[in-house]
């Protein structure tokens, strides 16, 4: 099969992975613990996908949202994340069959998400170990997250590969710019966090529902 892209950088959380629930549970311990008000799951589907800081910073009320008290929320939210981050986390449905594809297609893998750089690692190989993403990287110190375009871009040039030979995968608003601002075409997922109207208004070229669609795009494009 002769396809255009060549490789296929992905989002984590809500792409390739259902982070919501361990997300949730821990974000909610913090606020318990706190005696503030706790949200329901779902209300985490757009709390998160913008980095630790600004989930904390979401779930906060505003009157607690002082630099000392979010810095200290965010702490404890890393803790508490540490205990429970993979009790109900796992791959979505089809999704080790899709990469399978892409592999024996010869296209190659990496992943690009605004979680800490720590455990974004930490997800990819206990829960994906069986394929590579090269390169892997999370939010790290001095780089912008997404949607700047900086860590995609410097993913590219890691891979020797030009924008346009590379396809954006992910579920949010933030993934659609990051990869527009970076000159990828980008691919919004629907069993993500996040609705197909954000993703079409933030610039997607195309919208999955199943991950094996993933490939008859590449493939027809």
């Amino acid at each position: 099969m002769m396809l255009r892209y060549k490789a296929v950088l992905f989002d984590l959380d809500g792409t390739l992975l259902d982070t919501l629930e361990d997300l949730a549970t821990a974000a909610n311990r913090v606020l318990a613990a706190r005696g503030l008000p706790v949200h329901p799951m779902d209300a985490y589907r757009y709390f998160v996908g913008d980095g630790v800081q600004t989930l904390v910073e979401r779930i906060l009320p505003a009157a607690f949202r002082s630099p000392t008290v979010i810095a200290d929320a965010v702490i404890a939210f890393q803790k508490e994340y540490v205990k429970n981050w993979r009790d109900r986390t796992h791959p979505y449905p089809g999704i080790p069959q899709m990469l399978d594809r892409l592999t024996a297609e010869g296209l190659r893998l990496s992943v690009l998400s605004n979680k800490p750089d720590t455990f974004t690692r930490l997800c990819v190989h206990q829960l994906l170990p069986q394929w590579t993403f090269d390169p892997l990287l999370g939010q790290r110190p001095g780089v912008p997250k997404k949607p700047n375009p900086a860590a995609a871009l410097e993913i590219a040039s890691l891979m020797g590969l030009t924008p346009l030979e590379i396809v954006y995968v992910g579920d949010t608003a933030v993934d659609m710019r990051t990869a527009t601002a970076a000159g990828m075409d980008a691919v919004g997922v629907l069993w993500g966090f996040r609705t197909a109207d954000e993703l079409q208004t933030a610039g997607a070229r195309y919208l999955i529902t199943q991950p094996e669609e993933l490939l008859s795009i590449l493939a027809n494009t």
